[in-house]
């Protein structure tokens, strides 16, 4: 991916982080930061603090639409998000997840899948869960020239095959397959992989064994870059306090503050005031 340069407001000039950047901050041991979007504002805000990396998750089956677990969410629907984000995306990297079911076990249609997210919404990136069972997958989109980011540990669109969000690879078997995916990952082409909720010793293992950078979520500090789901991270989601997460902020408190006072201003007839009307 070519690095470009994007002229905002006051003739201030943006560089675009690419792929090619991001190695180069793993290189010089610089962290990436990664946080989650789903809509337009929120991708601004995110966009204009100065974010590495917006994901547009398939989290946004659960935070979005309220289902309980990232399988319900369709290709067209993570297009819908994606193109949102893309819009008011003019530093980030935009790498958009695809969603269950758009590419497991069909390298073509994990192909289309990848192609319709890059046209329709602007993408910069694909993700996708898992290692050597979807090589073929992640081989095929590379080869269309489409950056792949690779994600194992805790795969959520594998969460009836797990049976539990509880930590992934703490025994030696599924640990060594993990080590083995990652370097496969690399080897395909995948330009990062995120690591989530794993042991840290061994995402510190993983992340000086590729040359690529890992993105841990619930992996530890030795990750080469760290993601979180906004609406976790600001405290929209009230009582969601995993271990691995640091709040920020407590949006939940303060949005539902500020609305009630909005409904007793309303209800008590002080606004609007004289002051709010033409």
């Amino acid at each position: 991916m070519s690095e470009t340069h994007i002229t905002m407001s006051v003739n201030k000039e943006v560089k675009r982080i690419t792929t090619h950047i991001l190695q180069e901050m793993k290189n010089r041991g610089e962290k990436i930061a990664m946080l989650t979007a789903y809509d337009y504002s929120m991708a601004a805000i995110v966009d204009n603090a100065g974010m590495d990396i917006i994901l547009v998750g398939d989290s946004a089956s659960n935070v979005m639409a309220g289902h309980e677990t990232t399988l319900p969410i369709t290709l067209d629907q993570m297009i819908y998000h994606a193109s949102s984000v893309v819009r008011a995306a003019k530093r980030a990297l935009v790498v958009v997840d695809l969603p269950f079911g758009s590419y497991q076990g069909n390298s073509k249609e994990a192909l289309n899948s990848a192609i319709r997210i890059m046209k329709e919404a602007g993408a910069h990136a694909v993700k996708m869960e898992g290692g050597i069972e979807i090589a073929e997958s992640v081989s095929r989109i590379l080869t269309a020239g489409i950056p792949v980011m690779g994600h194992l540990g805790l795969t959520p669109q594998s969460i009836y095959k797990f049976g539990t969000y509880t930590v992934r690879a703490k025994q030696e078997a599924e640990a060594q397959k993990l080590r083995e995916d990652a370097l496969k990952l690399q080897e395909l082409g995948c330009f990062g992989i995120v690591l989530e909720k794993i042991p840290a010793k061994l995402a510190k293992e993983v992340s000086e064994s590729v040359q690529i950078p890992t993105i841990g979520i619930g992996a530890g500090r030795h990750c080469d870059g760290q993601v979180l789901v906004i609406h976790d991270m600001l405290g929209i989601n009230d009582g969601f306090k995993p271990r691995f997460l640091r709040q920020y902020s407590n949006l939940f408190e303060q949005m539902n503050g500020a609305i009630k006072n909005y409904i007793g201003d309303v209800k008590s007839k002080s606004f609007p005031n004289e002051q709010e009307q033409y």
